[in-house]
């Protein structure tokens, strides 16, 4: 059987895809930035039957977008994608904090550039052609593997918890449900709670681009934030710090 895309070359196993389930890392997600429609629709149709929950990407810029917004077990990144290069979007999702295991894919096998994948932030690299069952293989492993420890996982801040990987956020054990803005803004105040967050260091770490600081949008979303975690509880824990920007702490 000819494995689309993935080479010219025949797969090692024909029936790879059909793999039991219960070898896989249960309610495993993952997403995959490939260009190559085909390739892309193989290993989605595979990995699904694997009982792995798949999000597709076909290029570097949608990639990162899906990548920074929602939450994954592991990401497969091709290596050479439009608009953006897969070593691209890996080292800005590093840098966006986004801690989930990669595992790049490349026709492009030798030492050097393995070493290069790795040292842009990959976990992993599979040169082409592959199986799918090795590849298969290799996600689950990154799935097995605790990329951080939990404390990391978890912001807590008083009685305020944000799950990182679920997207789950709780006050005194009550669900907040957030947008997805709205949840990057609080993950990134949590993750430096008890120091000052200027407008400027949001704006490039949660929206990502940069324009007049004196815009209000930053406002809006904070005050939506703000009526959301603290809304029917006595203690505040998100403070404007006049001409500085905003902190999270909990005072005790």
């Amino acid at each position: 059987m000819q494995t689309p895309s993935f080479s010219s070359a025949k797969t090692e196993d024909s029936d790879s895809a059909n793999v039991s389930a219960e070898a896989i890392v249960p309610h495993m997600k993952i997403l995959v930035i490939e260009d190559d429609l085909e390739a892309a629709a193989y290993m989605t149709k595979a990995f699904r039957e694997a009982g792995i929950i798949v999000d597709h990407a076909s290029d570097g810029e949608s990639g990162l977008f899906m990548g920074s917004e929602n939450s994954y077990d592991v990401m497969v990144i091709d290596r050479m994608l439009p608009r953006r290069d897969g070593l691209s979007v890996i080292s800005e999702l590093r840098k966006r904090g986004v801690n989930a295991p990669v595992l790049i894919l490349s026709a492009l096998g030798q030492v050097d550039d393995r070493v290069t994948g790795l040292r842009a932030g990959g976990d992993d690299y599979l040169p082409k052609p592959y199986a799918f069952s090795e590849l298969l293989a290799r996600v689950e492993v990154l799935g097995r593997r605790k990329g951080t420890p939990e404390q990391d996982m978890v912001y807590r801040v008083g009685d305020l918890e944000l799950d990182r990987l679920s997207h789950e956020v709780k006050r005194a054990g009550k669900d907040v449900l957030l947008q997805p803005r709205e949840f990057r803004l609080l993950e990134y105040l949590m993750k430096n709670a008890g120091q000052v967050v200027t407008r400027t260091m949001l704006l490039e770490n949660v929206w990502d681009y940069h324009f007049d600081p004196q815009t209000n949008v930053i406002d809006v979303h904070v005050s939506r934030l703000r009526s959301k975690i603290e809304k029917d509880f006595d203690k505040p824990l998100l403070k404007t710090i006049r001409g500085a920007g905003y902190m999270i702490k909990d005072e005790g």
